[in-house]
């Protein structure tokens, strides 16, 4: 006769969660300090003194750039949007916002914790290539349109 088994109940299942969740507690606060510690002290005059150098070394630049910086979404087009003013190419700040949000330098021990490193490491190589390609594509298609 097959036994039936148990469903966790919610108490374990809410049990485990916290347990997780405390585990990564200590890479998610370094992580925050980290990120913090980037945005009050690399200012985006700083930032656009990397660009300048052609249009495929924007684009090399700004995703390498996107991928350090890492911080929300919302504030990478602040950002974008301070060195656009400083004449940084839009090859690069196309890269730069799109390598901030799926990039993550000093995310990579949290998100190879959660993940596992093999995941982290494919990812986040396929996301280096895709955000330069995309970006590229983006440029020159706001180009045909205008």
């Amino acid at each position: 006769m097959k036994q039936k088994q148990q469903e966790p109940s919610f108490k374990k299942a809410m049990i485990n969660s916290i347990k997780s969740f405390a585990s990564i507690l200590p890479v998610m606060f370094s992580i925050i300090g980290i990120v913090g510690i980037f945005q009050i002290y690399i200012t985006p005059s700083m930032i656009s003194s990397f660009f300048g150098y052609g249009n495929l070394a924007d684009i090399f630049t700004g995703t390498l750039a996107g991928a350090v910086a890492t911080g929300h979404g919302s504030i990478s087009f602040i950002i974008a949007e301070g060195l656009k003013e400083q004449g940084v190419s839009l090859y690069a700040l196309s890269t730069f916002t799109l390598a901030w949000v799926t990039l993550g330098l000093i995310q990579l021990p949290a998100e190879a914790s959660v993940f596992g490193v093999k995941f982290t490491f494919y990812r986040n190589i396929l996301a280096f290539f895709s955000t330069m390609i995309i970006a590229y594509l983006t440029i020159i298609t706001i180009g045909l349109f205008s």
